[in-house]
């Protein structure tokens, strides 16, 4: 252990999604409870370093052997564990990374303790990556943004039954298993107990939430709707083929589920939406979209689409650029499509050349900027609920409306943790101006405040 310590640091770093960072905090939770303290990666004294990996992308790849070596490079003696779906798709690829020293699975991620005790430099890295068909457990998780005490992500879903031919998360995560209602709820009271204005429920695919349990989504989030003292309530990600009007229309009646959905299109073409095996069409996710816009005109909708995938014409291209720049969304995730091993994509006798995905990305990405500007410019003047994170950033605190646009005010100690109302001002391509309305009692530390709407 590092010899300056009066107790053992362990550094976590996570890659990828909301999910993997709540999945995350409960490892880090582990080694709390061990008397760990907790570093920031690449800062000197880690005796463990735990890097939870993503697979989704090549990028995500080459950027977890990037991650260790920059954590070796300030603690060339730590203790290095890779998990995550990269290692569970890829071990001995991550084994063959210069110090590190455990590769763990998907299952076994939450069992680091029954494979390591002493976290002792090896010679030979040591593999414990079991078979993903034997994943049984869901592996209960909840996580802050950095333990901030202000949004908290709740697992509540794991693995995915669809076989979209591009994604290899079935592959990493196994099939479709969920957390049942009892405990989802039961976890939602603790986050809020502990501070947390607002849970984000995640997963791989959480509309499928309750898959064979005769549990549904909808039944969850009605439960959630019990939870005294949540004000924030959202789901992170949901395929349009899952999202149904009674969702829709609970978010539109309710006090807290908030409005912003994020829709994975992926496609605006037939043809190739067909090739991806994705359970809907362009005109499903059209009425979809419009459906959350003609009930909450106000609400933000995110869209995450892929460029560049097999087969794909410049005639399928611009099928997607055409929707996408006629429907009303607040932003896009565009992401370059690449060929990942073991996926019927990655073996299609029809690439697109990588320079031309690189340029059908500028476009979309171009597109995304403009959508985000014009969204956010809808609000100039207008009055929305603030929930301000904590930290001093740069002279500001930042926060997000209900509808996930980012604010920024000048920074008041006060505003962290707390949802105010503020006039939103100029967008500067990350966040608005926002003019907090504070009542001349001032503001309580961390409470959420019902403020009346105060002459401007």
């Amino acid at each position: 252990m590092h010899a300056e310590s009066t107790s053992p640091r362990v550094a976590l770093h996570t890659l990828g999604c909301k999910l993997n960072y709540a999945e995350s905090s409960a490892i880090g939770a582990a080694f709390a409870e061990r008397g760990f303290g907790v570093v920031e990666l690449g800062s000197a004294g880690a005796d463990v370093v735990v890097v939870n990996s993503c697979t989704v992308t090549e990028n995500a790849d080459r950027e977890c052997r990037q991650v260790v070596r920059r954590a070796l490079r300030a603690n060339p003696h730590a203790f290095v564990i890779v998990t995550g779906c990269y290692a569970q798709l890829q071990p001995e690829e991550i084994a063959s990374i210069d110090g590190v020293d455990l590769v763990l699975g998907s299952a076994e991620k939450f069992r680091i303790f029954e494979f390591e005790q002493r976290f002792a430099k090896l010679d030979t890295p040591r593999i414990a990556v079991g078979e993903i068909g034997a994943v049984d457990d869901f592996g209960a998780a909840a996580s802050g943004e950095g333990d901030t005490r202000t949004r908290a992500f709740l697992k509540v879903q794991d693995g995915c039954d669809y076989t979209c031919t591009f994604c290899t998360i079935p592959l990493a995560r196994g099939s479709s298993r969920s957390h049942a209602i009892d405990e989802a709820v039961d976890a939602a009271r603790r986050l809020v107990d502990g501070g947390y204005r607002e849970i984000v429920l995640t997963g791989v695919n959480v509309g499928d939430y309750g898959k064979g349990t005769g549990e549904r989504l909808f039944d969850l989030l009605v439960r959630l709707h019990d939870v005294e003292g949540l004000e924030r309530l959202k789901i992170s990600s949901i395929e349009p083929n899952l999202l149904e009007d009674r969702i829709i229309e609970l978010a539109a009646g309710s006090d807290r589920m908030l409005p912003h959905f994020h829709i994975p299109l992926q496609s605006g073409s037939d043809d190739v939406l067909g090739r991806m095996r994705r359970r809907y069409r362009s005109e499903h996710y059209r009425e979809r979209v419009e459906r959350i816009v003609s009930l909450m005109p106000d609400a933000a909708i995110g869209v995450d689409v892929i460029v560049g995938f097999p087969g794909e014409s410049i005639g399928d291209f611009e099928r997607t650029r055409e929707l996408l720049h006629g429907l009303p969304v607040a932003y896009l995730h565009v992401f370059t499509y690449s060929e990942r091993e073991n996926t019927p994509a990655a073996r299609s006798a029809d690439p697109v050349p990588i320079e031309e995905r690189r340029r059908r990305t500028t476009i979309l990405r171009t597109l995304s900027e403009k959508k985000r500007a014009a969204f956010a410019a809808r609000f100039v003047g207008s009055r929305r609920r603030v929930l301000f994170e904590h930290g001093d950033r740069g002279g500001r605190v930042v926060g997000l409306t209900d509808n996930y646009l980012r604010v920024a005010a000048p920074y008041d100690a006060r505003l962290e943790n707390t949802i105010v109302e503020c006039t939103i001002g100029a967008f500067d391509g990350d966040c608005a101006v926002g003019t907090p309305h504070v009542p001349e009692h001032g503001l309580p530390l961390g409470r959420t405040l019902s403020l009346p709407v105060l002459a401007g």
